[in-house]
């Protein structure tokens, strides 16, 4: 890094270092912090647009409160960035979201300074709670600050967590709310009707700056008038604009505040730390601000990037092959153009997950919920045909422990009357959604990958609703992929006949729940492989496995999956070879198994040893 166009910056190894900044000083600090994010996420890709836009805001924050004695909880972790640059990690950015490399979110392994790896949204408030009546238990100095998306202000878990929170007028607790009217894409619901109505009300600021300018004058009392107005009292906003929300539930509420000026947000802070109970900090920001290619980008304001150009925004490089999600989106297109009984329902990512084609051709039938998904007690109890489509399933890669897909069929297997499929290739999706809207008696899922789409791998044979994708003379080993290691699978199998082991690779096509005719296939082999992208405990070999003891059938089985723990982020290859999940490393253990279970077969028995004396 060098010093030249990063001079201030350099010289930031801790928060503490803002303490003595002047104005000046922290405005072009402000845009080194920009240039620095803009040149450094454009190499590597992360999450741009939202941390353009929480600059002055997470200056404000570590300029007011003392990390980490004050704890600061965001939510989501994609939007602390800066509170990572001004923790002294720096120069871990050229390996951000790598394998071994700076995570893109909170990773207290990281720093004391990260206290939650919080990634996913909503929990955010759930963890200050804690946190603050630990504080308050403890008797120790601290505030906790919880820094919000608007956008978790979708999900019901914030709101449980906001209904205890205003129940402990005492609490040591700072509800930062990052207002930028979009999680993804526009923030949906009443909430941001709300808050958008709030923000832009003009007579709020005509009628404060005209009361700042009568009492203001007032002498010795004026500025303190003019501030109890200002501040955490319900106040002049509430006659203008009804905070009736927040003061229902007993918050405290602060603003609207312009985040992007450090002054204001230091002010409104300073009065939230004071109050010494639970004030909510109401900030607005606009996304990907500074950076002009991301404020032109409608579509969501660069919310992620891949490497792009740090000038014009473009892609650069990367793999220019069709995305499962792109498929998805063009297929579901179609069916709803052919059955309006196709609605489709998102929670707060339209475009992350395909649906906005959707969305743009049949507005009336497309709904985005939220962070919502309730699939046991309100879709499978009642027995609706609802179909779940997973488009990040199996292991994700840069994003981390977090966003790996990798717990779904073990979850699902609960779940009575859940269908499941995890199509191989683009005809197999096309088919599973086909399908899925035939579905009318319980939840149906499709998952796949976030990667591109392989070439089709045509089927030899079917057996019973599944693909038979090879097929050798004498199989002994059964081979079954699920998805699209359904290519690995037939990768396997290759190698096991060039060892001259008889094999037969299997794709389930629909997974869940596990199709009798396979426990009848795997009776007639020596051993069963099967091959996930799901964790292998609880998930679909070792179902497969429970299927054959029920049936007695006492052919061995060895899953191969992703192991039980939380995986780093990485490249996605990186982390299956890491898991042990390649062609290579399965067909050695299928070789071995084999030639070991022959040998066993060949080793004099008891019985034949018991006529031998030493004499003979």
């Amino acid at each position: 890094m060098s010093a030249a166009p990063y001079g201030l910056l350099s010289s930031i190894h801790s928060p503490q270092d803002l303490r003595d900044m002047t104005p000046d000083q922290l405005r072009e600090l402000s845009l080194e912090i920009r240039s620095f994010l803009i040149e450094h996420v454009c190499q590597t890709g992360g999450h741009l647009g939202p941390n353009l836009g929480v600059i002055e805001l997470t200056l404000a924050v570590h300029r007011i409160f003392v990390s980490p004695r004050d704890p600061i909880i965001f939510d989501t972790g994609h939007q602390s960035y800066v509170h990572k640059i001004l923790t002294g990690r720096q120069d871990q950015f050229p390996t951000l979201r790598q394998r071994h490399g700076l995570s893109g979110y909170p990773d207290s392994t990281e720093s004391g300074h990260d206290w939650v790896a919080n990634s996913h949204a909503s929990t955010a408030l759930s963890y200050a709670d804690g946190l603050a009546k630990a504080i308050r238990l403890q008797r120790k100095p601290g505030t906790v600050v919880a820094f919000v998306g608007d956008g978790s202000l979708t999900g019901g878990m914030a709101w449980e967590a906001l209904n205890n929170i205003a129940a402990s007028d005492d609490l040591p607790l700072v509800i930062v709310v990052n207002d930028n009217g979009r999680s993804y894409t526009p923030t949906v619901g009443g909430l941001a009707r709300y808050l958008t109505g709030l923000r832009t009300n003009p007579r709020y600021e005509q009628v404060l700056d005209l009361v700042k300018r009568n009492v203001s004058r007032a002498p010795l009392v004026g500025n303190v008038a003019y501030d109890l107005l200002h501040g955490i009292k319900i106040g002049l906003k509430d006659v203008l604009a009804p905070q009736g929300m927040f003061s229902d539930l007993g918050l405290k509420y602060i603003g609207p505040i312009d985040g992007h000026d450090i002054a204001a947000a230091e002010r409104a802070l300073q009065q939230a730390r004071q109050f010494r109970g639970p004030v909510l900090v109401h900030c607005i920001t606009r996304k990907g601000n500074g950076f002009k290619a991301a404020e032109n980008h409608e579509e969501d304001r660069f919310h992620a990037v891949g490497k792009i150009n740090a000038r014009t925004g473009e892609a650069v490089g990367g793999a220019s092959g069709q995305t499962w999600t792109d498929l998805f989106s063009e297929e579901l297109l179609r069916l709803g153009s052919t059955d309006e009984r196709v609605v489709a329902i998102t929670a707060a990512m339209v475009y992350p997950t395909g649906l906005h084609r959707f969305a743009k051709a049949f507005p009336d039938r497309c709904f985005d919920v939220g962070i919502a998904d309730q699939v046991l007690m309100d879709v499978a109890l009642h027995k609706c045909g609802v179909t779940f489509v997973l488009d990040r399933a199996g292991i994700t890669g840069p994003d981390g422990a977090s966003h790996h897909g990798m717990w779904d069929m073990s979850i699902l297997q609960v779940v009575p009357g859940l269908q499941l499929a995890a199509p191989r290739d683009g005809t197999r999706l096309r088919d599973a959604l086909a399908r899925s809207l035939g579905i009318d008696d319980g939840p149906s899922v499709i998952r796949f990958p976030k990667d591109q789409v392989p070439a089709d791998l045509p089927a030899v044979d079917h057996v019973a609703g599944m693909d038979v994708l090879l097929k050798t003379e004498q199989p002994r080993v059964l081979v079954v992929g699920i998805g699209q290691l359904a290519g690995m699978a037939v990768a396997v199998g290759e190698r096991l006949s060039d060892q001259g082991i008889g094999v037969t690779v299997l794709d389930p096509v629909w997974a869940l729940p596990v199709n009798p005719a396979l426990v009848a296939v795997a009776a007639d082999h020596d051993l069963v492989i099967t091959i996930e992208d799901n964790g292998v405990v609880g998930g679909y070999g070792a179902r497969v496995a429970q299927e054959l003891r029920s049936a007695g059938v006492g052919t061995p089985l060895r899953e191969f999956g992703i192991p039980q723990e939380f995986l780093p982020h990485g490249g996605r290859a990186e982390l299956l070879e890491e898991a042990g999940l390649t062609s290579q490393n399965i067909a050695r253990y299928a070789v071995e198994a084999i030639v070991g279970a022959d040998e066993a077969l060949e080793q004099p028995t008891h019985a034949d040893l018991s006529g031998v004396s030493d004499g003979d």
